[in-house]
């Protein structure tokens, strides 16, 4: 199949209450554009698991119509029922991955809207207005991505060379993306930049999905091994770095793709600005730093069979973090949909977080309580 594909969405809803979850697959990518249809709960968790969707924002909404997947076919007097139906549908999700806080964020935001229907004598109604909080989340993020552009693209100069490392574009979201909307948002705006793509290692999202993102967009696009950045960066190829992010800790601690933090490192002792994108229900404020966000370990075959064929001796012991944490000292900002966090501190985190906004804040995130 030829690279140049249509634009596709990453996520969507069919049907009512009783309808399914059509997603792209992206472990398929970039050679094939595919569809999956999800129409049992299991399928929406294998989905987030096997990272068929991926990225924390895209996560989050996968999770809330993954709620309504899950409570289909109820029986319209049956509310007692739907309720104990609920917390198994919740458990099993917040149980598929857990380190993006987005998920946790949305499946809360889920159970709270039924808790406030919970008097309702139609389990029909209840799962009609979990089906529009969903769409709503969807919605949101839209907003939210679109926004994140606004406040990153003056960061970025005609001309600049910018770095980043696995997806937060599109993919990753519901349309626009986080670290690639201030891109995007850039480049609408007249700036040409030269835009450097991590293969980010073991899984290449940065080869399979954000050089095929920008390439859709016809954006100048370069892809590195994540081992050349540095030379990168000493050749002056690069001025600025911009990624995304899973969690954000309330002390600015980052937790984001692994290999985020050596960029971070690397940024500093060349003097480039590091910068964060992420929406604010990405912060996680009931976690004080970084130390206490869950990494999540996965499967030894990522690193030892690369994409099916083994790579690595047979029986060698194998370490597979899929995120590492950002200290807070060196990010340069974060930029969220309410602007820009600088310098990156408790109290600036705060007050960001805490300003009333049309746009829903995280409220407990972390767990699903």
């Amino acid at each position: 199949m030829s690279d140049a594909m249509p634009t596709v969405e990453t996520l969507r809803w069919v049907g009512d209450c009783d309808g399914e979850l059509v997603l792209l697959d992206q472990t398929e990518l970039p050679v094939d554009c595919l569809e999956r249809h999800c129409s049992d709960l299991e399928s929406v968790c294998e989905a987030i698991r096997a990272l068929r969707v991926r990225g924390a924002p895209a996560i989050g909404i996968a999770a809330a119509y993954g709620v309504c997947v899950g409570l289909c076919g109820m029986a319209d007097r049956d509310v007692a029922g739907l309720f104990e139906r609920l917390e198994v549908v919740v458990e099993r999700l917040a149980a598929s991955r857990p380190t993006a806080v987005n998920l946790f964020w949305a499946l809360q935001r889920m159970r709270s809207r039924a808790e406030a229907l919970r008097a309702s004598t139609s389990a029909t109604s209840i799962r009609r207005a979990l089906l529009t909080e969903a769409q709503a989340i969807h919605a949101e993020d839209r907003e939210m991505c679109r926004a994140i552009g606004a406040h990153g693209a003056p960061l970025l100069e005609d001309g600049m060379g910018v770095l980043t490392h696995c997806n937060a574009g599109g993919l990753a979201t519901s349309e626009y993306g986080t670290a690639l909307a201030v891109l995007f948002t850039a480049e609408e705006q007249g700036k040409r930049l030269r835009v450097f793509v991590d293969e980010t290692r073991p899984l290449l999202q940065g080869a399979r999905l954000t050089a095929w993102e920008l390439g859709q967009r016809g954006i100048d696009t370069t892809l590195i091994c994540d081992s050349m950045a540095a030379q990168v960066m000493r050749e002056g190829r690069v001025q600025t770095v911009v990624t995304g992010a899973d969690r954000i800790a309330a002390n600015g601690d980052t937790a984001n793709k692994i290999g985020t933090y050596g960029l971070a490192v690397l940024a500093e002792a060349h003097q480039i600005p590091f910068y964060v994108a992420a929406p604010t229900n990405t912060f996680d404020m009931t976690l004080e730093s970084g130390e206490d966000i869950p990494i999540e370990e996965r499967d030894a075959r990522e690193v030892t069979h690369g994409f099916g064929r083994r790579t690595a001796p047979r029986d060698v012991g194998v370490y597979n973090p899929a995120f590492d944490v950002t200290p807070a000292r060196l990010i340069r900002g974060l930029i969220t949909e309410r602007g820009l966090i600088s310098p990156v501190t408790m109290e600036s985190i705060a007050a960001l977080v805490a300003q009333p906004t049309g746009v829903p804040r995280s409220g407990e995130t972390g767990k699903v309580s």
